[in-house]
Protein backbone atom coordinates (compact mmCIF):
# COMPACT_ATOMS: atom_id res chain seq x y z
CA UNK A 1 0.00 0.00 0.00
CA UNK A 2 1.45 2.86 -1.20
CA UNK A 3 -1.21 5.87 -1.31
CA UNK A 4 -1.30 8.21 1.64
CA UNK A 5 -2.76 6.60 4.65
CA UNK A 6 -1.67 7.70 8.07
CA UNK A 7 -3.70 4.94 9.53
CA UNK A 8 -1.13 2.23 11.86
CA UNK A 9 -0.46 -0.51 9.70
CA UNK A 10 -1.71 -2.75 12.24
CA UNK A 11 -5.19 -1.31 10.74
CA UNK A 12 -4.41 -2.24 7.39
CA UNK A 13 -5.90 -5.29 5.37
CA UNK A 14 -3.02 -8.34 6.59
CA UNK A 15 -2.22 -8.76 3.22
CA UNK A 16 -1.15 -5.35 2.50
CA UNK A 17 1.20 -5.79 5.74
CA UNK A 18 4.87 -5.62 4.95
CA UNK A 19 5.47 -8.19 7.42
CA UNK A 20 2.41 -10.54 7.08
CA UNK A 21 3.44 -10.13 2.80
CA UNK A 22 6.53 -11.43 3.22
CA UNK A 23 5.63 -14.49 4.97
CA UNK A 24 3.07 -14.96 2.33
CA UNK A 25 4.03 -14.43 -0.73
CA UNK A 26 7.72 -13.80 -0.05
CA UNK A 27 10.74 -10.99 -0.07
CA UNK A 28 10.76 -10.20 -3.56
CA UNK A 29 7.17 -9.23 -3.77
CA UNK A 30 8.18 -6.17 -1.68
CA UNK A 31 8.66 -3.03 -2.76
CA UNK A 32 11.78 -1.22 -1.49
CA UNK A 33 9.72 1.25 0.45
CA UNK A 34 8.25 -1.66 2.01
CA UNK A 35 11.16 -4.05 2.77
CA UNK A 36 12.75 -0.71 4.72
CA UNK A 37 9.21 -0.43 6.68
CA UNK A 38 10.21 -3.67 8.13
CA UNK A 39 13.95 -2.51 9.43
CA UNK A 40 12.00 0.70 10.85
CA UNK A 41 9.32 -1.33 12.30
CA UNK A 42 6.90 0.57 14.02
CA UNK A 43 5.83 4.48 12.81
CA UNK A 44 4.92 7.76 14.89
CA UNK A 45 2.26 9.14 15.95
CA UNK A 46 2.05 10.90 12.91
CA UNK A 47 3.18 9.05 10.53
CA UNK A 48 3.04 4.76 9.85
CA UNK A 49 6.77 2.95 9.00
CA UNK A 50 6.08 3.06 5.10
CA UNK A 51 5.74 6.85 5.54
CA UNK A 52 8.84 7.26 7.37
CA UNK A 53 9.84 4.32 4.76
CA UNK A 54 9.19 6.71 1.98
CA UNK A 55 10.83 10.13 3.62
CA UNK A 56 14.21 8.31 3.74
CA UNK A 57 13.84 7.22 0.56
CA UNK A 58 12.95 11.05 -0.46
CA UNK A 59 16.20 11.97 0.96
CA UNK A 60 18.10 9.35 -0.81
CA UNK A 61 16.77 10.88 -4.46
CA UNK A 62 14.75 7.40 -4.38
CA UNK A 63 18.36 5.73 -5.33
CA UNK A 64 18.88 2.63 -2.89
CA UNK A 65 22.91 3.25 -4.08
CA UNK A 66 22.30 6.81 -2.47
CA UNK A 67 20.53 5.11 0.83
CA UNK A 68 23.22 2.54 1.04
CA UNK A 69 25.78 5.11 1.26
CA UNK A 70 24.14 7.94 4.12
CA UNK A 71 25.93 7.51 7.21
CA UNK A 72 23.89 6.60 10.70
CA UNK A 73 23.97 10.34 11.79
CA UNK A 74 22.40 11.51 8.02
CA UNK A 75 19.58 8.46 8.41
CA UNK A 76 18.82 10.26 11.76
CA UNK A 77 17.65 13.52 9.92
CA UNK A 78 14.28 12.04 8.52
CA UNK A 79 11.81 12.52 10.63
CA UNK A 80 10.63 9.08 12.73
CA UNK A 81 14.41 7.59 12.49
CA UNK A 82 15.86 8.09 16.04
CA UNK A 83 19.66 6.17 16.35
CA UNK A 84 18.57 2.65 16.95
CA UNK A 85 16.42 2.89 14.00
CA UNK A 86 19.24 4.55 11.78
CA UNK A 87 22.12 2.27 12.85
CA UNK A 88 19.40 -0.92 12.02
CA UNK A 89 19.15 0.11 8.64
CA UNK A 90 22.83 0.62 7.92
CA UNK A 91 23.61 -2.31 9.61
CA UNK A 92 21.25 -4.23 6.94
CA UNK A 93 22.76 -2.14 3.70
CA UNK A 94 26.31 -2.87 4.91
CA UNK A 95 25.32 -6.81 5.69
CA UNK A 96 23.94 -6.56 1.76
CA UNK A 97 26.95 -4.87 0.48
CA UNK A 98 29.28 -7.92 2.18
CA UNK A 99 27.12 -10.25 1.08
CA UNK A 100 28.08 -8.77 -2.99
CA UNK A 101 31.51 -8.81 -1.48
CA UNK A 102 31.65 -12.57 -0.51
CA UNK A 103 29.72 -13.99 -3.67
CA UNK A 104 33.03 -12.77 -5.55
CA UNK A 105 35.72 -15.31 -5.43
CA UNK A 106 38.61 -14.65 -3.31
CA UNK A 107 41.37 -15.30 -5.80
CA UNK A 108 39.52 -14.73 -9.28
CA UNK A 109 41.23 -15.22 -12.51
CA UNK A 110 41.17 -11.15 -14.24
CA UNK A 111 40.91 -11.79 -17.59
CA UNK A 112 39.11 -8.30 -18.33
CA UNK A 113 38.41 -4.75 -17.34
CA UNK A 114 35.21 -6.38 -16.73
CA UNK A 115 36.46 -8.97 -13.95
CA UNK A 116 38.37 -6.42 -12.16
CA UNK A 117 35.28 -4.30 -11.88
CA UNK A 118 33.26 -7.02 -10.31
CA UNK A 119 35.99 -7.98 -7.54
CA UNK A 120 36.60 -3.94 -6.82
CA UNK A 121 33.22 -2.75 -7.12
CA UNK A 122 31.67 -4.38 -3.58
CA UNK A 123 35.04 -2.77 -1.89
CA UNK A 124 35.08 0.87 -3.14
CA UNK A 125 32.05 1.57 -5.31
CA UNK A 126 29.91 3.15 -2.10
CA UNK A 127 32.54 4.79 -0.51
CA UNK A 128 32.06 8.98 -0.34
CA UNK A 129 35.73 9.34 -0.01
CA UNK A 130 38.43 8.20 -2.37
CA UNK A 131 40.39 5.44 -1.91
CA UNK A 132 43.58 4.07 -4.31
CA UNK A 133 43.92 -0.30 -4.29
CA UNK A 134 46.34 -2.40 -6.31
CA UNK A 135 45.12 -5.72 -7.26
CA UNK A 136 48.61 -8.38 -7.20
CA UNK A 137 48.09 -10.82 -9.70
CA UNK A 138 49.95 -13.86 -9.98
CA UNK A 139 51.27 -15.38 -13.84
CA UNK A 140 48.28 -17.32 -14.44
CA UNK A 141 46.00 -14.47 -13.65
CA UNK A 142 44.74 -15.15 -10.12
CA UNK A 143 44.80 -12.22 -7.56
CA UNK A 144 47.07 -12.81 -4.91
CA UNK A 145 45.25 -9.86 -2.56
CA UNK A 146 43.73 -6.60 -2.60
CA UNK A 147 45.47 -3.48 -0.83
CA UNK A 148 43.93 -0.28 -0.20
CA UNK A 149 47.40 1.96 -0.93
CA UNK A 150 45.63 5.31 0.17
CA UNK A 151 43.13 6.99 1.39
CA UNK A 152 41.75 10.57 0.41
CA UNK A 153 38.95 12.85 0.34
CA UNK A 154 35.69 13.99 -1.32
CA UNK A 155 37.75 14.24 -4.77
CA UNK A 156 41.12 12.87 -4.46
CA UNK A 157 43.92 10.43 -2.42
CA UNK A 158 47.79 10.61 -2.55
CA UNK A 159 49.58 7.73 -4.01
CA UNK A 160 53.20 6.70 -3.31
CA UNK A 161 54.99 4.71 -6.17
CA UNK A 162 57.43 3.37 -4.12
CA UNK A 163 54.72 1.83 -1.37
CA UNK A 164 52.71 0.16 -4.71
CA UNK A 165 55.96 -1.20 -5.92
CA UNK A 166 57.02 -2.45 -2.25
CA UNK A 167 53.56 -4.20 -1.86
CA UNK A 168 54.08 -5.97 -5.53
CA UNK A 169 57.65 -7.09 -4.47
CA UNK A 170 56.42 -8.40 -1.21
CA UNK A 171 53.91 -10.20 -2.46
CA UNK A 172 55.68 -11.98 -5.79
CA UNK A 173 53.17 -10.46 -7.94
CA UNK A 174 53.96 -10.29 -11.58
CA UNK A 175 51.12 -8.22 -12.46
CA UNK A 176 49.51 -5.55 -10.72
CA UNK A 177 46.35 -3.53 -11.57
CA UNK A 178 45.11 -0.37 -9.64
CA UNK A 179 42.08 1.26 -9.12
CA UNK A 180 40.29 4.09 -7.36
CA UNK A 181 36.60 5.51 -6.83
CA UNK A 182 35.14 8.37 -7.91
CA UNK A 183 32.77 9.56 -5.30
CA UNK A 184 31.00 12.07 -7.77
CA UNK A 185 30.11 9.21 -10.15
CA UNK A 186 31.76 10.41 -12.50
CA UNK A 187 34.56 7.59 -13.97
CA UNK A 188 36.27 10.17 -16.34
CA UNK A 189 39.92 10.43 -15.21
CA UNK A 190 41.54 13.74 -14.23
CA UNK A 191 44.85 14.67 -15.13
CA UNK A 192 46.28 13.69 -12.08
CA UNK A 193 44.81 10.39 -12.48
CA UNK A 194 46.83 10.28 -15.59
CA UNK A 195 49.61 11.07 -14.50
CA UNK A 196 50.06 8.64 -11.58
CA UNK A 197 49.19 6.18 -14.13
CA UNK A 198 52.11 7.28 -15.99
CA UNK A 199 54.52 7.18 -13.19
CA UNK A 200 53.78 4.02 -11.93
CA UNK A 201 53.72 2.24 -15.60
CA UNK A 202 57.69 3.65 -15.55
CA UNK A 203 58.42 2.49 -12.47
CA UNK A 204 57.00 -1.03 -12.87
CA UNK A 205 58.53 -1.18 -16.12
CA UNK A 206 62.58 -1.23 -14.78
CA UNK A 207 61.32 -3.60 -11.92
CA UNK A 208 59.43 -6.19 -14.65
CA UNK A 209 56.31 -6.31 -13.48
CA UNK A 210 53.30 -5.81 -15.78
CA UNK A 211 50.82 -2.58 -15.30
CA UNK A 212 47.53 -4.79 -15.88
CA UNK A 213 45.16 -1.66 -16.06
CA UNK A 214 44.15 1.34 -14.06
CA UNK A 215 40.42 1.23 -13.68
CA UNK A 216 38.50 3.84 -12.27
CA UNK A 217 35.38 2.78 -10.19
CA UNK A 218 32.04 4.10 -9.46
CA UNK A 219 28.32 3.06 -8.45
CA UNK A 220 27.22 2.31 -12.12
CA UNK A 221 30.55 2.15 -14.26
CA UNK A 222 33.60 2.13 -14.22
CA UNK A 223 36.83 3.39 -16.46
CA UNK A 224 39.41 1.16 -18.05
CA UNK A 225 42.80 3.14 -18.75
CA UNK A 226 43.42 -0.04 -20.88
CA UNK A 227 40.64 -0.45 -22.77
CA UNK A 228 41.19 2.97 -23.51
CA UNK A 229 44.47 2.79 -25.16
CA UNK A 230 45.88 4.89 -22.22
CA UNK A 231 48.25 1.76 -21.11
Amino acid sequence: MEGNDFRSIKAWNEDDRPREKMLSKGSSALSDTELLAILIGSGTRQFSAIDVARSLFERAENNLHVLSRLRPQELMRCRGVGEARAVTIAAALELGRRRQLAEVSERPSIESSNDAYRYLHPRIAHLQHEEFWMLCVARNNRVIGAFRISTGGLSSTVVDTRLVLRTALENNATSILLSHNHPSGNPKPSEPDRAITKTIAKACSFMDITLLDHIIVVEKGFFSFRDAGEI
